[in-house]
């Protein structure tokens, strides 16, 4: 069963959210997030803000979430190269975002 993971914005709670890791990839030993024992996930609140959730496996640490901007949620999409998540409803503004930015950059074949 998942557990509810405190929303910082700044230094004050503003939500609980449902833990997630959507955002890990395998490394060939573990999925991971960058580094042994981390993890990240992301979600959207009611309002359309976007959460970053930081999960650990760290003795003395926590779980915690961090109200991020748009660009900063698309750019660890784009980082963990997770983006099959641009496809789910839930995350429509964020495909919206990356066809702005990067839609038109495919890279053309030589001719």
């Amino acid at each position: 069963m998942a557990h509810k993971v405190p929303v910082y914005d700044e230094e004050r709670i503003v939500a609980h959210v449902e833990y997630n890791a959507n955002l890990d990839y395998w490394d060939g030993r573990n999925y991971t997030s960058g580094s042994t024992g981390r993890h990240l996930g992301l979600t959207v609140l009611k309002d359309g803000r976007f959460v970053l959730i930081h999960g650990t496996q760290w003795q003395g640490e926590r779980d915690h979430a961090e109200i991020v901007s748009a660009d900063e949620a698309l750019q660890d999409v784009m980082r963990t190269n997770s983006l099959e998540l641009l496809k789910s409803a839930r995350f429509k503004a964020l495909k919206q975002l990356y066809d702005e930015k990067y839609g038109d950059q495919e890279v053309k074949e030589d001719e």
